[in-house]
């Protein structure tokens, strides 16, 4: 069974599939630029629930988003390999 959450919720090491962007439009260019888009696979590497940046790899590119644009890109994860909030 598969969770929907933030990057920001993930834990460390959970993979992810993004199944929305949830922002405005010049958030959506910027993020599919970097590579982020629905359908893509995630593992969030590393990240803090106090605010901070959250670095995620999307097959070979390491990624660093703002705590903010973070919060705006909906993942779908499995329940056995790691969802719920945490760093």
């Amino acid at each position: 069974m598969a969770r929907a959450m933030s990057l920001v919720e993930m834990m460390v090491g959970a993979q992810g599939t993004v199944r929305q962007l949830a922002g405005g439009l010049t958030f959506i260019r910027r993020i599919e630029a970097m590579g982020i888009r629905p359908g893509v696979r995630l593992v969030k590497t590393s990240g803090s629930s106090l605010g901070g940046p959250v670095t995620v790899r999307a097959g070979n590119v390491q990624l660093a988003l703002g705590y903010g644009m973070a919060s705006k890109v909906i993942v779908e994860v499995e329940a056995k390999g790691g969802g719920g909030c945490g760093a």
